[in-house]
């Protein structure tokens, strides 16, 4: 069997936190940002968790995080 290994762009973006969550970066926030509104690019800023029903292909992409 070959080698289990951990996807190297997902172990970039994303952290497991204690409870099991995983917590991801705002999307849109990189570039186009002259024409999105201030609030828009407030609102962007920080973190959020990934999505219960994405959690998934985090399993998939992470194999070792124990999720």
């Amino acid at each position: 069997m070959p080698k289990m290994k951990t996807k190297s762009g997902a172990k970039k973006r994303f952290r497991v936190r204690p409870g099991g969550t995983v917590k991801r970066g705002q999307a849109f926030k990189r570039h186009i940002l002259t024409k999105k509104s201030t609030k828009t690019k407030r609102h962007l800023r920080g973190t959020t968790t990934v999505h219960e029903t994405n959690m998934g292909h985090m399993a998939q992409m992470l194999p070792f995080a124990g999720l």
